[in-house]
């Protein structure tokens, strides 16, 4: 039963709606005076009333109906008191009936959804910098699935421009095929920045880049070949990575891809006279409302931009997927770019304008330092994700020396680790990654909710779980705050959805993690009663289906043992 809807039919207003109605009906913030609030101060012009006596009509309308306990009038609210024993009913069937699909919708049935995210650069190293977008992407890919949504993971690949010449003319110099071939992107790092160092003494070899890379673009044989193995090689890495974090994608057009897509756009764009030519560079210029500098779609020499790129990206996505909403997932430096494309679009006369969607997230460090430079001075991913596993390693031999599978359950400890740190705060904020901080057993982390999840299974395999259940059972103080949280569930990830923001599915979970503890602590559940000891596995059932998959939906796997 959805308590909020139901709450909301009872209502009556002259001259106001159900839909007016149902966003007002909120969670009551004192749980011990009420389960849901209906504040009445709105209405109070339009009805030329007090909200004190807007509530009291409203109050002397209602039929209470089995599910409330009670309905009081208190300084211009209507508050609802449930029916705990009919609530902890109603909640833990339905969460025991549906299990892992407890919180799925069909909400996005019929509905498609663009996600662009992780987009990392061909021939360069997979670093801390890609960390935030990939596994934010990657966990609203999962949080749309859930939905109903189709849902399209695009990985826009940085694989166009002048530095394929660099390599080129550095493979040339001083690459070795079968050391690459073995070494992947690292060998390809170590001549790429050795390209740099000599071209600050040697500037030739940026002529010879630029000339190779117009080869690329030519279709010449030789560089086609070497740049088309840049990218096997590049993605062969990365896809390593990409399985550890628990990432898909569907698509994988990167920059190149829209080599022959940009014309018929910048056509479009002259023939509605919205293009302008300054000093030999075709622009966009804006409104002076907009506050923006002009969109800089081709330069003087007619090279194209990330923007002309991205603008031939948005049409192509839109007439092969239709689109319901087109996400990119893309740090706040973007800002300016993305309100520019989206802009340009809207200008263009295209009404799906408004159904692109920047999703920015603030810069990650790794305890204070620097991520990256062109020096080569990176902090890979890959590395970061071993040194996790090997520090959970050492924490679970401390623990458990005897553990199962140790090596198994670092993996999922760290790289959880990893993702859950990265996602518990809101995507926006900075964030100074400290692996002491984010593999904490005790702390808001991806361990503790690994470890209460390990908890629950541990309890369920000694446990008989035959016996009827009493649901009287469960209305105890700590018990009724637990299934309260457990209820709230499919609301926590539709509004995760709704705003971008896998933190509230991360701290959603943590928060019934410290739940379930509380009530594990105060409960006696190997030395309850038949009727007890029912009810109480009942709930531990659902909080484990529920870690497992919430933790799923960031891309985390949860081990059966600790």
């Amino acid at each position: 039963m959805d308590y909020k809807v139901e709450i909301a039919k009872l209502i009556k207003l002259d001259g106001v709606s159900f839909d007016e109605i149902l966003p007002l009906v909120v969670t009551a913030k004192d749980t011990a005076l009420a389960d849901f609030a209906f504040p009445c101060f709105k209405f109070a012009k339009a009805l030329r009333k007090s909200p004190v006596i807007i509530a009291n009509e409203v109050l002397e309308n209602i039929k209470k109906p089995d599910f409330v306990e009670s309905i009081e009038s208190v300084n211009g609210y209507v508050n609802f008191k449930l029916s705990k024993l009919n609530f902890v009913k109603g909640v833990v069937d339905k969460a025991l009936s549906l299990g892992e699909n407890f919180g799925n919708s069909i909400e996005g049935n019929g509905k498609t959804i663009c996600i662009d995210y992780s987009s990392i650069n061909i021939a360069k190293p997979f670093h801390m910098g890609h960390l935030s977008s990939t596994v934010i992407g990657a966990s609203l890919y999962k949080i749309y699935k859930k939905l109903g949504y189709n849902v399209v993971g695009i990985n826009h690949l940085g694989d166009w421009g002048t530095q394929f010449g660099k390599l080129i003319v550095a493979f040339k110099m001083w690459g070795d095929k079968e050391d690459i071939n073995n070494r992947g992107i690292n060998a390809l790092l170590e001549i790429y920045v050795k390209f740099h160092k000599e071209a600050e003494s040697n500037p030739e070899l940026n002529d010879q880049a630029r000339n190779w890379f117009k080869k690329i673009e030519d279709g010449d044989s030789d560089a086609m070949q070497l740049f088309t193995w840049f990218k096997e090689v590049t993605l062969r890495d990365v896809k390593k990575i990409y399985e550890r974090l628990d990432v898909q994608f569907d698509s994988y057009n990167g920059e190149s891809f829209y080599n022959d897509k940009m014309q018929p756009v910048l056509d479009e764009l002259e023939a509605k006279g919205l293009t302008k030519i300054s000093n030999g560079a075709t622009i966009v210029e804006f409104d002076e409302s907009e506050d923006m500098p002009p969109c800089l779609l081709r330069r003087s020499d007619g090279a194209t931009l990330y923007a002309t790129r991205d603008m031939a990206a948005a049409f192509y996505r839109k007439n092969t997927y239709d689109f319901y909403k087109s996400l990119y997932v893309v740090a706040y430096q973007q800002n300016l770019h993305f309100k520019q494309l989206f802009k340009v679009v809207e200008m263009m006369g295209y009404e799906w304008a408004k159904d692109m969607i920047h999703v920015p997230f603030g810069m990650v460090s790794l305890e204070g330092g620097k991520l990256s430079t062109r020096e080569g001075n990176m902090v890979f991913l890959e590395d970061v994700l071993d040194t996790a596993k090997a520090k959970a390693l050492q924490i679970i031999n401390e623990k458990n020396p005897d553990l199962d599978n140790k090596d198994d359950v670092a993996e999922m400890v760290g790289t959880g680790a990893v993702i859950f740190g990265t996602l518990v705060g809101s995507r926006i904020k900075d964030i100074s990654f400290s692996y002491d901080k984010v593999l904490n057993f005790e702390g808001e982390t991806g361990p503790y909710v690994q470890y209460t999840f390990a908890r629950c299974c541990s309890l369920l395999s000694k446990i008989d779980e035959s016996g009827q259940v009493d649901y009287s059972n469960l209305t105890s103080a700590d018990s009724y705050e637990l299934i309260k949280l457990i209820d709230k569930y499919p609301e926590i990830i539709a509004d995760s959805a709704a705003k971008y923001e896998p933190s509230i599915v991360t701290r959603y979970i943590y928060s019934l993690a410290c739940a379930f503890n509380k009530f594990y602590l105060e409960q006696n559940i190997s030395n309850s009663n038949e009727g007890d000891k029912a009810a109480r596995l009942a709930v531990v059932r659902i909080v484990k289906d529920i870690i497992k998959n919430g933790m799923s939906l960031l891309g985390i796997k949860c081990p059966t043992k600790m």
